[in-house]
């Protein structure tokens, strides 16, 4: 039972049979020989559809090695050249639920570039504050290198009032960044409607292969490149580009696409079932993030699990053939409560007990019930567990 879509998804049949048969034909996009142009026209029709699913101009789509290194390209990209444009633009402003692509790479420019970070406080549901974005704006645009802001989180699936805050940095002529990747393929995205000056989106989130991303730049938006080379991808991006990997990159956005609305809803059904089924077997557990089901996305189900560890708990879990997650796959393994469930004011104690249940085009009705079936019995489990190592920390210390 894989109840962990949200790390990664099973390839579609489709992307995999458009990616095996592109690979065996190869070709460099960038040689001018017969081959080379082969993979040029698969590559150049990949970017057409994927501009096309994502409402932006092909022109805008530039292809990275996924989610991360888009987010890179852009917070970065942007934060050097508006500081160029002008020294006093140092602050950036930033939600504190970002997915750590996002996060880590801020506080990389606050310790190494000089840039002053504000974190965008959230709600308890995880929705960053619009009004703090409209009061940083007033108190001094001209300082303001750019806006990060998520749409969907990765953790409790709280979609973030994207367009709103990209109109208020807007009226100043201040960018707005987006990491969409958990939302392309799942909610509509519409990146002209949305205002933002860059978007990044991943593969192998909807069903492509791991490793192929792209980075969505408005034409008028200014990015300094990160990395230089041959000059590709209007020299934003150099390297060599893999066709294969972009071709099955659109035929897996396009199946998951043109369906979405049905399949969300689909996922929304067994999310919902999910989420009634874990509340009725344990009745302690807390529901993380937004309660109205419109607001979140539709196959994320995000669980603290009271007087158990998250791993406790995920180990029995898998033990009983469910694979689940504790929180970001980025971070999996790191012993630290989630930044995302601080900062929707849980404590640390109460954070340590996450599980994040994430569903996917291939789960069905069965893996649900199949869940429900052991998610009571594995936290009593991990319960006792939790309270056993609990009460031995404190003999240990009495007896020091």
């Amino acid at each position: 039972m894989y109840l962990d879509h949200a790390a990664t998804t099973s390839v579609r049949p489709h992307a995999l049979s458009v990616f095996t048969e592109q690979a065996a034909l190869g070709g460099n996009p960038s040689s001018l020989h017969a081959a080379g142009q082969r993979a040029r026209r698969a590559l150049e029709d990949a970017r057409e559809s994927l501009a096309g699913l994502l409402g932006a101009h092909p022109s805008e789509l530039i292809f990275t090695s996924g989610g991360t290194e888009a987010d890179n390209l852009a917070v970065k990209g942007l934060f050097w050249a508006r500081r160029a444009a002008d020294p006093r633009r140092t602050r950036i402003l930033c939600s504190s639920v970002e997915h750590h692509a996002v996060m880590d790479t801020v506080e990389w420019l606050g310790q190494q570039e000089g840039a002053e970070v504000v974190w965008l406080p959230c709600d308890a549901e995880g929705v960053t504050s619009v009004d703090a974005v409209r009061l940083e704006l007033d108190r001094d645009p001209e300082s303001i290198a750019l806006v990060a802001v998520m749409w969907a989180n990765n953790e409790i699936g709280a979609i973030q009032p994207v367009a709103e805050i990209a109109a208020l940095a807007g009226k100043h002529g201040i960018p707005t960044h987006s990491d969409a990747v958990q939302a392309f393929g799942h909610v509509p995205l519409d990146f002209a409607a949305s205002g933002l000056a860059t978007m990044a989106v991943s593969g192998h989130k909807l069903g492509a292969p791991v490793g192929v991303g792209a980075l969505v730049v408005r034409r008028d938006a200014v990015v300094t490149p990160v990395q230089h080379g041959g000059g590709q991808q209007r020299g934003l991006r150099s390297g060599t580009l893999d066709a294969a990997a972009a071709a099955a990159f659109a035929a897996a956005a396009g199946d998951a696409v043109v369906g979405l609305d049905e399949e969300a809803a689909r996922v929304g059904a067994l999310r919902d079932r999910l989420v009634d089924g874990v509340l009725r077997e344990v009745p302690e557990a807390r529901l993380s993030g937004p309660h109205d089901p419109t607001r979140r996305l539709p196959g994320i189900a995000h669980f603290t699990f009271p007087g158990c560890e998250g791993d406790s708990l995920l180990f029995l879990l898998d033990m009983m053939g469910v694979e689940a997650s504790t929180g970001s796959a980025c971070t999996a393994g790191v012993p630290r409560p989630s930044h995302v469930l601080l900062a929707t004011g849980l404590t640390e104690d109460q954070a340590r007990g996450a599980q994040r249940l994430s569903l996917g085009w291939t789960t069905t009705e069965d893996d649900v019930d199949a869940f429900l079936a052991v998610v009571g019995r594995a936290y009593q489990q991990a319960r006792q567990a939790g309270m056993a190592g609990h009460e031995s920390s404190i003999r240990t210390a009495s007896s020091r």
